[in-house]
């Protein structure tokens, strides 16, 4: 649900950018922007495309997954898609997604975020299942050894260790 929120201010945001900008500079300013971006986010999609896909072919020759060329290949397929809808943030982001030292500092923030996101998810997970043993230590912390007790094997008396 929070996505669809952020998506929803994100294109609001994005078209009231649009027609701010637009009444300022004109129609026709404003269209040759749009369409201009458009094409500049192909061409430049066009380019860094073929050299990502070229890198994951030889990554995959050498016998490696390439994972950095398929974080790289979303985000220019994400960047192409924004450069490709009307608005000032959209293109802004799109290009921001193109060029490849911009691509660089976005993927570590994603990373960063969704690294913060899973602790706070384990977090979470965890406290679930020490629900009630607020006494004890976490499993983790637990002195392991040999656990002395009495057993019954059978119809044998009960043993001591």
């Amino acid at each position: 649900m929070p996505i669809l929120l952020f998506i929803s201010l994100f294109t609001l945001l994005d078209f009231v950018l649009l027609f701010s900008i637009g009444s300022q500079i004109g129609l026709l300013a404003t269209l040759i922007f749009v369409l201009s971006t458009g094409f500049i986010g192909l061409h430049l999609i066009r380019k860094e495309g073929v050299s990502t896909f070229a890198r994951a072919r030889q990554r995959m020759q050498m016998g490696e997954i390439p994972s950095q060329e398929l974080l790289t290949g979303a985000a220019l397929i994400f960047g192409g898609a924004l450069l490709l809808a009307p608005g000032f943030l959209s293109d802004a982001l799109g290009i921001a997604c193109l060029i490849p030292n911009a691509r660089q500092l976005l993927m570590k923030a994603l990373t960063w975020v969704g690294l913060k996101s899973a602790s706070h998810r384990h977090k979470y997970q965890r406290g679930a299942e020490d629900w009630g043993r607020s006494n004890e230590q976490p499993s983790s912390h637990r002195e392991e050894g040999p656990i002395e007790g009495e057993f019954i094997s059978g119809d044998d008396e009960p043993r001591r260790r």
